[in-house]
């Protein structure tokens, strides 16, 4: 009995100093993607979370909520405040496109949904977390128009900001695809009720100096900031990023006084993927503290314009 307490009692002073000296491990992955119950996959920094993707059966589209600023309060909402039925598909953020094929996947009540596969792999880290999944863009009827793989990022800032990247690859497997014309997609944010121009006391700005909805509707820009009150005394925003890879770019940028926005892929004209090929896009969002910083989201997003797809900050 004795020597079995004082193995015990070794092997508990071991495994406290090999956590102390690190035991010549990796790195601790202090951003983690973990796995939740009801089809979710939580993004936590250091055990918090600071957004999480969901894709369960039920849903229309998979979609990120909530986005969590650095004090921890959401800046993301489901649905249109004003309206919460007729634009009740506004997720927080979210993939979908209104014209694919001549299949509409924007609002609810289109035939198309994209329909959750499987998740291909996780990535945790020191700095950054991931998840890797893939989709189907299924038309009314069942059939797969669009294949997709889709990378969701976050990654760890100074100060507890965020950046979150989307990499989405479209594959026409089925045969050809056109994107129509539409300022509804690709990508959509619904910012928080107390974020909005109207609602709240947030301002919009582009990185061409325009100023909220008036000097942005889609307009062609690099990137777009939301910032408001996330509670009193507290500001805090959004940066949506357009990366210069992406067809169109710069983005026009499809922002509303009444917290939306989103960059449009093919607003004046079609993108067509033929047979067999893959159309690769790629946004980033910026998690900010404070209101619009120019200098420093343009500082951000020239670094977001250079990553190579799928780089972490962990790779050589």
């Amino acid at each position: 009995m004795k020597g079995s307490m004082l193995r015990a009692t070794c092997a508990l002073v071991f495994l406290g100093a090999a956590v102390r000296a690190g035991a010549g491990g990796p790195e601790f992955p202090m951003m983690q993607a973990v796995p939740l119950p009801g089809d979710a996959v939580s993004f936590q920094r250091d055990g918090t979370e600071v957004a999480a993707v969901r894709f369960g059966a039920g849903l229309r589209r998979p979609f990120i909520f909530p986005i969590a600023g650095p004090s921890g309060r959401w800046l993301t909402r489901m649905g249109h405040p004003g309206d919460p039925e007729g634009h009740r598909h506004h997720n927080s953020v979210w993939i979908s496109h209104k014209d694919v094929n001549g299949v509409s996947f924007w609002e609810d009540a289109g035939q198309g949904r994209i329909v959750h596969r499987r998740i291909e792999r996780f990535e945790d880290g020191p700095r950054e977390s991931a998840m890797v999944s893939l989709n189907a863009w299924e038309d009314g009827g069942g059939k797969v128009l669009v294949e997709e793989r889709r990378r969701v990022a976050v990654r760890a800032l100074a100060g507890g900001e965020t950046m979150l990247v989307l990499e989405v690859e479209l594959a026409a497997s089925h045969g050809p695809v056109t994107f129509g014309a539409t300022p509804f997609g690709l990508i959509g944010v619904r910012m928080a009720k107390t974020l909005g121009v109207k609602d709240g006391a947030g301002r919009i700005q582009n990185s061409e100096g325009g100023i909220n909805e008036e000097g942005t509707f889609r307009k062609p820009a690099r990137w777009v900031d939301y910032a408001g009150r996330s509670a009193p005394g507290c500001v805090e925003g959004i940066a949506l990023m357009d990366h210069p890879g992406n067809p169109g770019h710069p983005a026009a940028f499809h922002t509303r006084d009444d917290g939306w926005m989103g960059a449009c892929l093919s607003k004046d004209a079609p993108v067509s993927v033929p047979s067999g090929g893959t159309l690769r896009v790629r946004y980033g969002l910026y998690i900010h503290a404070g209101g619009c910083d120019p200098g420093k989201i343009d500082a951000l997003w020239r670094e977001f314009a250079e990553e190579a797809v799928g780089r972490s900050p962990e790779d050589p």
